[in-house]
C-alpha cells in the first residue's frame, strides 16, 4: 500500500521525523529555497500534506496543490492561512497550541525585568569599562516590577500564564483588556477588566498578547503610546504587525514611554538598520518565545501528529477554529 506523500518545510528533531516516516513518504524542501516559489509550487502538486511555518497558504498555492488535505503549522500562530480559500478546497489547517504557553510566558517576564532594570544596556556599558563614576547613582537606576500594575492586552492562555507569574511571583496588580471578560480568571488573580484606553493609562507594564487579525493589525499606534505613563514599559510577544513600529520608535526616542521589550517585529528578520536595534531602552530578541529544546521538540511532535492524522483519514486534534 502506498504511503501518503508529505512535504516538510521545517527542520524537525529526529523523533518527530521518525514518527512521520513511519506513516508517510517524506519530501524535504531545502530551507534555503523557501523563497523559490516555482520549485515549491512544483513539489506541492504531488503531496497530500505539508508541515511548515510561515509559508502563505492561499489560492495561488492551493491551485497547484490539488491533492493537498492538510497543512500542519509548526507554530501557534496561523495568520499565514487564508482560511476561506482552504475551506473552499476542503484543506485542513492545524497549529500547535498550549504546548508553548509557559515558555512564552517565561520570556515575557524576562523582557519585563530586562527592560525595567535596564539589564542589556548596563551589561554593555559595564563590559565597555564603565563602572565608576558612570554606573553609580541614578545613572544606573531602573523601575521596580514588584507591586506594580501589569496590563495584559489579550487574555488567552499565554496571557493567563503571564498573569499567574506576575501575581504570585511579583505581587503585581493585574488589569486586562480582552474581547470578553474572564470572571474565573478575575477571581483567581484578583484581576480587573478595563477598556484598552483605561488599561493604557493605568498600567506600569503593558504586555500585548493578541493574535494577528485584520482587527488587531497596528492596534497599538501613536495615540496609544501617548496614553501610557512616561514610566511605562511596553512588551510585545504577539506579532510585530500588531504595533505601529515607527510610532513605537518615536515613543522610545522622545521619552513618551520608558522602555520596551520586543520579541517580534514588523518585518522579520529585522533590518540591521532598524532604529530599534540602536535604542538603549529597547530590549530586542529574535522571535524566540518558544525557543527551548523541550518546547520545540514538543511542538514538532504535535505538528507531526496533526500531519499524519490529516493524511491518514483521521481528524487532527489541533484543527484551527476557522476550519473545524
Amino acid at each position: 500500500m502506498n504511503r501518503p506523500k508529505v512535504l516538510i518545510l521545517h527542520n524537525l528533531d529526529e523523533q518527530a521525523m521518525a514518527y512521520i516516516a513511519e506513516h508517510c513518504e517524506i519530501v524535504a524542501f531545502p530551507l534555503g529555497q523557501k523563497s523559490d516559489q516555482a520549485a515549491l509550487y512544483e513539489l506541492v502538486q504531488d503531496v497530500e500534506g505539508m508541515l511548515q511555518a510561515g509559508v502563505r497558504i492561499d489560492d495561488d498555492l492551493l491551485a497547484q496543490a490539488r491533492k493537498l488535505k492538510i497543512v500542519a503549522n509548526y507554530s501557534v500562530g496561523y495568520n499565514n492561512f487564508d482560511t476561506d480559500a482552504m475551506k473552499a478546497r476542503g484543506v485542513l489547517g492545524t497549529n500547535t497550541p498550549h504546548v508553548l504557553d509557559d515558555t512564552v510566558a517565561d520570556l515575557v517576564l524576562a523582557l519585563m525585568l530586562a527592560a525595567a532594570r535596564r539589564v542589556p544596556e548596563l551589561d554593555r556599558r559595564m563590559k565597555a569599562g564603565e563602572w565608576d563614576p558612570h554606573l553609580k547613582g541614578e545613572a544606573a537606576f531602573g523601575i521596580d516590577m514588584h507591586h506594580a500594575t501589569l496590563g495584559i492586552i489579550g487574555m488567552g492562555r499565554i496571557g493567563e500564564a503571564i498573569a499567574k507569574r506576575a501575581k504570585f511571583g511579583f505581587d503585581m496588580n493585574i488589569v486586562y483588556s480582552n474581547r470578553s471578560r474572564k470572571p474565573g480568571m478575575e477571581q483567581v488573580y484578583d484581576a480587573r477588566y478595563l477598556s484598552l484606553e483605561d488599561l493604557l493609562r493605568e498600567a506600569d507594564f503593558v504586555v500585548l498578547m493578541t493574535p494577528l487579525t485584520p482587527q488587531t493589525e497596528r492596534m497599538i499606534r501613536k495615540e496609544h503610546f501617548a496614553m501610557m505613563k512616561r514610566t511605562a514599559v511596553f512588551v510585545n510577544a504577539s506579532r510585530g504587525q500588531t504595533v505601529d513600529e515607527q510610532a513605537l520608535i518615536e515613543a522610545l526616542r522622545d521619552g513618551t514611554i520608558y522602555a520596551a521589550g520586543l520579541d517580534v517585529f514588523e518585518k522579520e528578520p529585522i533590518d540591521p538598520a532598524n532604529p530599534l536595534l540602536a535604542l538603549p531602552n529597547a530590549v530586542t530578541v529574535p522571535h524566540i518565545g518558544a525557543a527551548t529544546h523541550k518546547t520545540r521538540a514538543d511542538m514538532a511532535m504535535m505538528a507531526a501528529r496533526n500531519l499524519v492524522a490529516g493524511v491518514t483519514g483521521q481528524t487532527p486534534p489541533d484543527v484551527v477554529p476557522e476550519l473545524r
